[in-house]
């Protein structure tokens, strides 16, 4: 997205999105404690979003350890906080125009230069950002801070293009020198995201996805489908919780619908991705405005 592209009032609404998902991310961060469950933690973000008068871009995630992306956890897939590194990513939207942020606490105390490399990371990308940056450079200033720690950059994951009702689109940011000569104009809106991790610096799809979208419109004849369909629906093509359907109907009914939902290619699941060696992940991210000279962190809390 190009705010030279769409109104005032729509760079308004991107603004005030992009501050509700900071307030709610440091909200969501203070609640990162032993003997949590991620459950709580989840939905307490998620009503924050509401609170702050926002709505939900997608569901908070919180994935621990190695897996880096993507877990979100229901009332049967519950597990509790102990001493783990807990990424935590959280986005609103205000009418489409979406926020995206995300942290990483360290319960172990262990990987705290884990942590900092990929927030240094973050921070030194945004630092070279002006029109005329190539999305190359941003990648290799992400994988040189991340190198320079001593850990490698999650390579098959990537920042990316925000869109109204489009939690991605182009252009991909990479984690790593990829010599992608595409460059940044004034008026760009991306999130970058670094993932740093003592692993290989390569994720896989695990099992159980908890997140989904919306990808294909098409009839469906079961009446217990139909009806989970019309409800999924309501969230205009963005990401969706399995919970959230639970709050709805029946567990047994949910999963009876997504199964066939998938089968049929109408959604998309998104299940955790693990790093592909089991090494421990961390993530940074802010939703990044160019603007004449430089960078601004839209999501970055003054």
């Amino acid at each position: 997205m190009n705010v030279n592209e769409i109104s005032k009032e729509d760079i308004d609404d991107l603004r005030k999105a992009c501050k509700i998902s900071s307030q709610a991310l440091e909200y969501g961060k203070n609640l990162i404690k032993k003997d949590v469950y991620l459950f709580d933690i989840a939905e307490s973000v998620d009503k924050k979003i509401i609170n702050l008068g926002g709505e939900i871009a997608f569901p908070s995630q919180i994935s621990m350890d190695d897996l880096a992306a993507h877990f979100c956890p229901t009332k049967n897939n519950n597990p509790i906080l102990e001493n783990q590194v807990v990424k935590l990513d959280v986005g609103a939207h205000i009418n489409g125009f979406i926020g995206d942020n995300a942290c990483t606490v360290d319960l172990s105390k262990e990987n705290q230069e884990l942590v900092k490399a990929s927030r240094d990371a973050l921070n030194n990308a945004i630092k070279i950002i002006k029109p005329g940056t190539t999305l190359g450079e941003i990648g290799k200033t992400i994988q040189e801070t991340i190198t320079g720690y001593g850990f490698a950059p999650v390579r098959n994951l990537s920042g990316h293009g925000l869109g109204k009702f489009q939690v991605h689109t182009s252009p991909t940011i990479p984690n790593y020198d990829n010599k992608d000569s595409t460059k940044l104009k004034q008026g760009d809106v991306f999130a970058i995201e670094p993932f740093a991790t003592n692993g290989e610096g390569i994720v896989i799809e695990t099992s159980n996805p908890g997140v989904f979208a919306l990808a294909n419109k098409k009839p469906v004849r079961d009446t217990t489908t139909r009806t989970i369909l019309k409800h999924i629906e309501k969230y205009n093509g963005l990401p969706f919780a399995k919970s959230w359907l639970e709050k709805k109907f029946p567990s047994f009914k949910v999963n009876f619908a997504l199964k066939r939902l998938s089968n049929a290619g109408i959604i998309t699941e998104y299940p955790p991705l693990s790093e592909r060696e089991k090494g421990i992940v961390s993530q940074a991210e802010h939703t990044i405005l160019v603007e004449e000279n430089k960078a601004i962190a839209l999501t970055k809390n003054d």
